[in-house]
């Protein structure tokens, strides 16, 4: 993606989505809604191949499509803002499923100013129509700012209910893979240890015994000389969960410095972030029972060092 002189976002339609209209191709090109990426078409903010088009022309493979993009008002709460990287994977009247990329918060919060999943369906002309929180509407998981990957807001209120139940009991399929420091005895295993607030720094989480019931199950899909590939799955949805239990059995995420990764590991590899991605999500759909589900392929900064780290020898797969 590239940008113009006067700001738009300048892209080649691809063989994907050559024959799609052109409000559907804006839609899935810049992640917006194709009620926003209509009424972008109906405003002039749109052309194809340098002429302004109507939004139900079709789009050919290798065609310029310049689109200007909304700017984000100051002062909001949820600042509206089209995030680029980040993905909408699947979007229905109840909900959407988005893959969020690295250094992206789930919402706004005290300390954090940069952008947010809610800011992006926000600019991107997505209706969340639930209760609650202003800034936390429609939210029933987070990832942290430093994880990518998958995760679901919900549009309406009973889509809130159903699927903040179905995160309660326990009943949602959250698989993650981390990338670990050393190999993991045995190689597959549950860590059930509770966690609680760091009393020292705010900003941490540790294994305590007051702390909250968690549950982690985990199996080493490789293993190899300086790490292990993990495959997670989470019973409990603590904060920094997976990178707790990881650092409490001395095998903490690659590149998560905070809990005790190595450093000089983190800069061979390239990471600037913990290597833990949300890969697979799946869940009953609140409207209609029927089980769904969604998968995100590895980002780049990840599967980098994943190579760097199956290049280093002695590699086991399990």
């Amino acid at each position: 993606m590239t940008q113009s002189p006067t700001g738009a976002r300048v892209l080649h339609v691809p063989g994907g989505l050559a024959g799609e209209r052109v409000d559907a191709a804006i839609a899935r090109m810049f992640g917006l809604s194709r009620t926003k990426a209509a009424e972008l078409v109906a405003a002039g903010e749109v052309t194809l191949d340098g002429v302004a088009p109507s939004k139900s022309d079709r789009v050919e493979e290798g065609a310029f499509l310049e689109v200007v993009l909304p700017a984000a008002p100051a002062g909001a709460m949820v600042v509206p803002e089209t995030i680029e990287g980040l993905r909408i994977v699947y979007d229905d009247d109840a909900l959407v499923v988005v893959d969020k990329p690295v250094a992206v918060a789930a919402h706004p919060s005290l300390g954090w100013t940069g952008p947010t999943v809610l800011g992006h369906l926000a600019g991107a002309g997505f209706r969340i129509s639930t209760s609650g929180v202003p800034e936390r509407r429609g939210v029933v998981q987070r990832l942290d700012v430093g994880t990518s990957g998958l995760m679901v807001v919900a549009k309406s209120e009973y889509a809130y209910s159903r699927l903040k139940r179905a995160f309660k009991t326990r009943s949602v399929d959250k698989t993650y893979h981390a990338l670990v420091q050393g190999r993991l005895d045995p190689f597959r295993g549950t860590i059930d240890a509770p966690i609680a607030r760091n009393p020292r720094h705010d900003y941490k989480f540790m294994v305590r015994s007051d702390g909250r019931n968690s549950v982690t199950h985990y199996d080493t899909l490789e293993a190899h000389r300086f790490a292990s590939l993990l495959e997670i799955k989470l019973e409990t949805g603590r904060t920094h969960q997976i990178r707790v239990h990881m650092s409490a059995l001395h095998h903490p995420c690659v590149g998560d410095l905070t809990y005790g990764a190595d450093p000089v590991l983190a800069r061979r590899v390239g990471l600037a972030r913990q290597w833990l991605h949300a890969v697979r999500l799946g869940f009953a759909h609140p409207d209609s029972d029927e089980w769904v589900e969604f998968e995100s392929p590895y980002p780049d900064d990840l599967v980098h060092a994943l190579d760097v780290i199956r290049d280093s020898g002695s590699t086991r797969s399990m």
